[in-house]
């Protein structure tokens, strides 16, 4: 959804961006560029209902293809107020993402998980006056995360480029999380946001992650050399599935071990940190030069 006075143009590069990662996106604009958030927020949940219909009209490319459980808004400016207040009206929408959000004396009671930017140097929508406000009327008990992009202006999540890509790759984890419930991006995302000053001049957040453990005595991993330059190996006693997981969650191998010398090969990997997932046990792992 847009901001007051803009087309959907100004936010278009979202729905590209979520589609080529699985998701099913609409792009959409408002019966009066003039209209407040709360007009918005009821367009967002058209939008939604057209979606739903698109489950079961009988040319859609998209008839029977879509989880209708899992449904999430976004919008830019009064776009991001919209959308904020249509996870008040409608508490089955899965997670809200709102960019830069707009929004005077916000009644925000929901339980939506929601993702906010905000500009450190915007002055339509400054911090103090809007998202600081949005993130601190939304429950305690919501799961929210408030990133403020250094140097940003209103217009800097209008694509998910802003903050040197970090907004597109924060967003999509977020949506990975809460709306597609794949809690192997909660750990890299906490990770991440919380180890991102290059991007950020303000981080508030307030969501915790399922613990993706299990018994350590019962799979007895020990991992070495960690850091590693080439190859890791693993000393578990029983044949295992793996997965290598970027910072933000991304799948990058995977693989079955067995026998008793179990190693994976790290040497395409780029120097940095990274997640080994045996059997929802997270460890990390650095590699190195």
């Amino acid at each position: 959804m847009p901001g007051f006075t803009a087309l959907p143009s100004s936010v278009e590069e979202w729905g590209p961006f979520y589609a080529s990662h699985g998701i099913v996106s609409i792009i959409i604009g408002t019966n009066s560029i003039y209209d407040y958030p709360e007009a918005r927020a009821i367009a967002l949940l058209d939008a939604l209902e057209t979606i739903k219909q698109e489950n079961n009209r009988a040319s859609s490319p998209l008839k029977g293809l879509l989880d209708l459980n899992k449904l999430a808004v976004s919008g830019w400016s009064m776009g991001g107020g919209g959308a904020q207040r249509a996870a008040v009206i409608d508490n089955t929408i899965a997670a809200v993402v709102a960019l830069c959000p707009y929004l005077n004396n916000p009644q925000l009671n929901h339980s939506s998980p929601v993702l906010i930017f905000s500009g450190e140097n915007d002055a339509i929508a400054p911090s103090s006056q809007q998202a600081n406000i949005h993130y601190n009327q939304t429950p305690r008990t919501t799961n929210k995360v408030l990133f403020e992009i250094k140097n940003g202006n209103h217009y800097v999540a209008n694509s998910p480029n802003g903050g040197d890509g970090a907004v597109g790759k924060i967003a999509l984890s977020w949506i990975k999380l809460y709306l597609e419930g794949d809690n192997c991006y909660c750990s890299p995302l906490k990770d991440h946001i919380s180890s991102n000053p290059v991007a950020t001049s303000v981080i508030q957040e307030n969501f915790e992650c399922e613990s993706l453990a299990v018994n350590n005595e019962e799979l007895a991993i020990k991992v070495y050399p960690n850091p590693a330059k080439n190859t890791i190996n693993l000393q578990i006693y029983k044949n295992v599935h793996y997965k290598i997981i970027s910072t933000l969650g991304q799948c990058l191998s995977k693989g079955y071990l067995t026998g008793d010398n179990k190693q994976i090969d790290l040497s395409q990997f780029s120097v940095g940190l990274y997640y080994l997932n045996i059997e929802g046990h997270l460890i990390k792992i650095v590699k190195n030069n």
